[in-house]
Parts: structure tokens; sequence; C-alpha cells
């Protein structure tokens, strides 16, 4: 893998041994963050052609070193942010311990593992995976006020912890990063699917997008990365970084 950007005098001549885990994590530290403040960055993959996902999933547009840094990702958040219908369609486990990121999550006052939030409206969810019966840290549910009484029970049996962001039956995005944040999760990272992450834009609560770009096309008629509500006025990014290999460039852009 080599950087194409940022360059300077001591960026290296392309490289395209594979990098460590360690290196990864530098190219993607978090920025320093204040007491009262956080960090909602998004992960996601998009073919040439626009597509999030082939067939429903985005695996067949990934690649392995993609996989790489989706872990490392993981491994410096906090929490982990996602729809529930992603949870459904991709088959979630719970983030697990890694030796290879213990030392970097101890020095930052973190746990073994980030925790898993799960934003739903409906709670329409199997209790039963074990996503929410063996996660290393309890796996959160975040909904609106107005949710389902007999499902929210059925969450607190299972051992999650419910996050009310929303008054009526939804979550309210801005709401929900703030939630999570006075829990001490901090550094968030959403894995989507395209409509959290839509959700997440029109709210205007989004900081970075971690974007990779498959060398591939898919046709058809897959979402994009991001779907729902249209904002006004198109949200500007800088770009932070770009990284290559084989064709796939993994790029950070970041609010202006």
């Amino acid at each position: 893998m080599r950087r194409l950007f940022p360059v300077t005098d001591q960026t290296p001549l392309p490289d395209d041994r594979e990098w460590s885990l360690d290196e990864i994590a530098e190219a993607y530290a978090y920025p320093g963050l204040a007491p009262d403040a956080h960090w909602l960055r998004a992960n996601m993959v998009s073919s040439l052609d626009g597509a999030a996902q082939h067939d429903g999933r985005s695996q067949p547009i990934s690649s392995d070193t993609d996989m790489r840094i989706f872990g490392t990702l993981r491994a410096l958040a906090d929490v982990v942010v996602v729809g529930a219908e992603t949870v459904r369609l991709e088959g979630y486990r719970p983030a697990r311990a890694r030796e290879a990121f213990a030392a970097r999550r101890a020095a930052a006052g973190q746990g073994p593992a980030p925790a898993i939030a799960v934003v739903t409206a409906s709670l329409d969810l199997d209790f039963t995976l074990p996503l929410f019966t063996s996660p290393l840290v309890p796996t959160l549910v975040v909904t609106g006020a107005a949710a389902p009484p007999d499902r929210l029970a059925a969450a607190a049996d299972a051992g999650a912890e419910v996050v009310i962001a929303g008054e009526g039956a939804g979550v309210e995005p801005g709401r929900a990063v703030r939630a999570l944040a006075e829990r001490g999760l901090r550094r968030q990272l959403t894995e989507g699917g395209p409509r959290l992450l839509g959700q997440f834009v029109a709210a205007g609560v989004l900081d970075e997008l971690c974007l990779t770009v498959s060398p591939t096309l898919t046709a058809g008629d897959a979402q994009r990365i991001a779907g729902g509500p249209r904002v006004a006025v198109p949200s500007r990014f800088g770009l932070g970084s770009v990284l290559e290999e084989a064709g796939f460039l993994y790029t950070s852009y970041r609010r202006i």
C-alpha cells in the first residue's frame, strides 16, 4: 500500500508492501478531542459506479486490505453505530478484543473493545443473537421514547442497554450522537447502512467519511453509500488522505 496524499518530504517512495496494523492505525488516528467534544466518522465502500452493495452486501466490492482498515477503524473507536437493517443483512456480531490494539486502547483510556450501538425505531431485532447475548461490552439499542414497550422489555431482558434519542418512535441523529458521547463514547464510528448515514449527513453531524473506492463496476440499482433525506445545500468536506493498493483507493474526507 502507498500514500498518495498528503505528500511531504518524508513521504516514502511507492511502497508495495503490506502495511502493519500499527501503521494503518496511525494513518486513521482520531483527532485530539476536547473533554466535551466528540467525533463521528463513517466507514463505507463504493464501486466506481456508486454502488454501496452488491446483492445486498458490501463484501463483494471489498478487499482484504479494506477489511483490515475496517477492523482497525473499529479498534480505534469507542462505539460502532449501525442501523438495524444492516445488522440483519450483514449478520453483525459483537466487536472482539484484539491483542494488536490492546496497548493503544489502554493508553487512550478505552475498554478492550468498542460497544455496538444499533439504531432502530421498531426494535425489530433478534435478541437471541450473539450481538446481544454474548458481547464483550453490552450492546446499546438506540431508539425513540415511543418505541414498542414489549420490544424495549425484550432488549433489556437480553442485556442490551437502551438509549432514548428521540421524542417519538424515531431516532434524532444529533441527539443519538450526543447521548452516546454523554456515556463517554466520544470516538464514534458508523458503518451505515446507507439510510442511517444519510440521516447523519442530513442532520449535519458527520465529521469524517472514510471511503474505500473499489475498482469495480456493478450497474444495477444498488443503493449509494448515503440515502434518505436530501440536504438543502450539499455538505462540503476536505480531502484528508488517500492510500492506494491494487487499484483500491482508501480515502478520508473531513468536515471543512
